[in-house]
């Protein structure tokens, strides 16, 4: 079984090289540096791309059509990064695609000798993300939460990523040791002026790599079902106009963030409008599309990684 996964990821590589070099016209120094490897690893990719024909006149091999939905994602939203998987057929909302890519980006980061901050939201995605990020001894690097991840009721989110990414990397982590949601705006003012917050806050701020989900605002939105809003601050968001949310500040269909609601009281970071450090959401299902578009809309993300179905819709008029 590792056999042919290992086959399978040389033969996807050696598409994406193909792909890079026959049709997206780049130079073999360019494709190394793309994929992170030598250059004659990136020679041996395409010379592989040709020899198990996965290119003729045009690329045979379902990593094409990806590769063009993502060229046109990151032409549209002008985005520093995007990656578009294939779609599972047999479940589409499956985030195991996506997770993979995420993770790759993840230890390519902390791989790096340059010491390097990255910043981490919750969810589904990240913490998949997050499993699948390979042992790593890499303890110059920092490891940061965006989110406060305590729920009303006073329990911490199941999918909190900083401590188990730290776990992985022995990288130095700062967590977020608050609720998602104070009582009142006042309250939540107060509460980050705690020095301890405020330079948890200050790390995050020079974070090189943010990597966040996107959820969407309505009746099976995860911020309700993981109980960190009720019922009530749900629906008070949704008439407000909210479509979505970055680590829980709602946005509206254009991507600006809500002035109201449960917004007021959050605790998490806030997205820098526009994004400035390489600020990923990884996301995917036909339920998160108006979510993902109005947030590469109103630049609260400059990369994306999705799969190809998520991908097609976004780019729909």
């Amino acid at each position: 079984m590792a056999t042919a996964d290992n086959e399978k990821s040389r033969l996807d590589e050696a598409a994406r090289a193909g792909w890079l070099y026959f049709i997206a016209g780049h130079t073999q120094d360019e494709i190394a540096k793309m994929l992170q490897v030598s250059r004659a690893s990136a020679q041996r990719l395409v010379s592989l791309c040709l020899a198990e024909r996965l290119i003729t006149f045009r690329l045979e091999h379902p990593i094409a059509a990806c590769m063009e939905l993502a060229a046109r994602l990151k032409d549209s939203f002008h985005l520093a990064y995007c990656e578009v998987v294939p779609t599972d057929p047999a479940a589409p909302s499956s985030a195991t695609g996506i997770a993979e890519r995420a993770a790759n980006i993840l230890e390519s980061t902390l791989r790096a000798e340059k010491p390097a901050i990255v910043a981490l939201g919750t969810g589904r995605a990240v913490r998949a993300a997050v499993e699948r990020v390979s042992p790593i001894d890499c303890p110059n690097h920092q490891i940061v939460s965006l989110v406060g991840n305590i729920s009303a009721d006073g329990s911490a989110s199941f999918f909190d990523t900083v401590g188990r990414l730290a776990d992985r990397t022995k990288a130095r982590h700062y967590p977020m040791p608050l609720p998602f949601l104070m009582s009142s705006e006042r309250e939540r003012d107060q509460m980050l002026k705690i020095d301890p917050i405020a330079k948890v806050r200050a790390v995050a701020a020079k974070a090189d790599l943010r990597l966040v989900g996107v959820g969407q605002m309505d009746q099976q939105a995860q911020v309700r079902v993981d109980g960190f809003v009720s019922r009530e601050e749900l629906l008070e968001m949704m008439r407000l106009g909210a479509v979505g949310e970055l680590t829980g500040w709602a946005f509206d269909g254009e991507g600006h963030l809500i002035k109201g609601g449960t917004n007021l009281r959050l605790t998490s970071i806030p997205p820098l409008v526009p994004a400035q450090a390489l600020t990923i959401g990884a996301a995917v299902g036909r339920a998160k599309v108006s979510a993902i578009r109005a947030a590469l809309k109103g630049r609260l993300l400059n990369g994306l990684i999705t799969d190809e179905a998520t991908a097609g819709a976004i780019l729909k008029p």
